[in-house]
């Protein structure tokens, strides 16, 4: 059975596909990774349980040669056996949270399973803005260095992959929507950066921009389609 849980520190042996691993080593190697290191080894030395079990598993199953949609989330679910690497998804056989349930509402589908493999295994890079979490507590580890990881990893996407679709759901994702176009400009990427409120029950019907009813999915597949890119989204 897979361990539901971060085992140890040892980032340097988490596997990574082709085109991410001379960001994630140079991060790693950095004051801001060191700093990271230490809080990590710290917490789990004082039996934290953290959550995902591997916490660069969006970069193991999407090389950056086959990104073509960005879904940007906080961090990962805080329940025991819920986060499984990738944003929002579960793993199989895990109720769908709130936010997944509505992401299925508005793509039109009702799968089984709440993990979004297929869709990391399709071109979706699903990046969480920081990679751990502790059991129970949301935000646990924000702001102790990921963010500087997932910033860079941001960049090197904007900077690379053309055509691509950023789907920025909320307003902590929609932060980075300058840091997207910036790089995406400099580089002459072509991409379509398209901004809802978050999939959350509090925020998917309110204004200025519901995600319910959005039409984001239905909006990227038709832009990347005519751009020749078939098959993101499952």
């Amino acid at each position: 059975m897979r361990p539901q849980c971060l085992q140890g520190w040892t980032p340097e042996a988490w596997p990574v596909a082709e085109g991410w691993r001379a960001a994630v080593d140079e991060f790693f190697a950095s004051a801001e990774g060191e700093r990271l290191g230490r809080f990590m080894r710290e917490r789990l030395a004082a039996g934290a349980v953290i959550y995902p079990p591997h916490p660069l598993r969006a970069l193991e199953l999407t090389p950056l040669s086959s990104v073509h949609a960005v879904v940007l989330g906080q961090d990962p679910y805080h329940g025991p056996g819920q986060a499984e690497g990738l944003a929002f998804s579960v793993a199989a056989g895990v109720k769908h949270p709130p936010s997944l349930r509505n992401i299925f509402k508005e793509l039109g589908e009702a799968p089984q399973s709440g993990s979004l493999v297929g869709w990391a295994r399709s071109g979706v890079l699903l990046l969480n803005a920081c990679l751990t979490v502790e059991d129970g507590q949301p935000a646990s580890h924000a702001r102790k260095g990921w963010e500087s990881l997932t910033d860079r990893l941001l960049g090197l996407v904007a900077a690379t992959a053309s055509p691509c679709v950023y789907l920025l759901w909320g307003a902590h994702a929609q932060a980075k929507a300058g840091l997207v176009r910036e790089h995406a400009a400099q580089y002459a990427r072509e991409v379509l950066v398209l901004e809802t409120n978050h999939p959350s029950p509090l925020s998917a019907r309110r204004p200025p921009v519901p995600f319910l009813g959005s039409g984001c999915f239905k909006q990227a597949r038709e832009w990347l389609a005519e751009r020749g890119v078939t098959g993101v989204f499952g």
